[in-house]
């Protein structure tokens, strides 16, 4: 597909929550082959705490992260996406922007940590499970051979992904 890292949006409706996670998840794990981004429909504009305590508590970097809006990637000077991924049902089920490049998308639908309401320990389970589902996902992701794939290949294992433990049931 390309000699440069692939650049891969994981998508959401408020960018504070599971597109945060994925998007840390993809930088540590995927560094030096992906450079990972986050965006949403309708940012909040603040990172939820829960999403950077998890991060921090897994030995992943919690730092320099920022609610934003997608339209930052649709632009001229936005970064080339290879792959763009939603994580949450709103915001597959929203008309997205034309991407440059076209790239290869997917629903990796998973629930929203940040609607779980009670105490302290209920939502950070609830924020460390969303975790495990995306860091599975996202490692079943830097395994596929990019380089060597068809594009239905690519399509359908992407989708399959997305399928996986702790899916949603709406898939576009």
């Amino acid at each position: 597909m390309t000699n440069r890292p692939f650049n891969v949006l994981f998508l959401c409706t408020g960018n504070t929550a599971r597109s945060v996670l994925a998007e840390g998840i993809l930088r540590k794990d995927g560094a030096g082959r992906f450079n990972a981004f986050s965006a949403g429909s309708q940012p909040k504009g603040v990172v939820n705490t829960y999403a950077l305590q998890t991060l921090a508590a897994h030995d992943y970097p919690a730092d320099g992260y920022r609610s934003k809006s997608w339209d930052e990637f649709s632009a001229s000077d936005a970064p080339q996406m290879d792959f763009v991924f939603t994580v949450c049902d709103s915001a597959a089920g929203e008309a997205c922007p034309v991407w440059p490049g076209h790239p290869v998308t997917a629903h990796w639908g998973v629930e929203d940590p940040a609607a779980v309401e009670g105490d302290d320990i209920e939502k950070q389970r609830a924020f460390n499970q969303a975790f495990r589902y995306l860091r599975n996902r996202i490692h079943a992701f830097i395994a596929l051979p990019l380089e060597d794939i068809d594009d239905m290949a690519l399509h359908n294992r992407l989708r399959a992904i997305g399928r996986m433990a702790g899916a949603t049931e709406k898939q576009p």
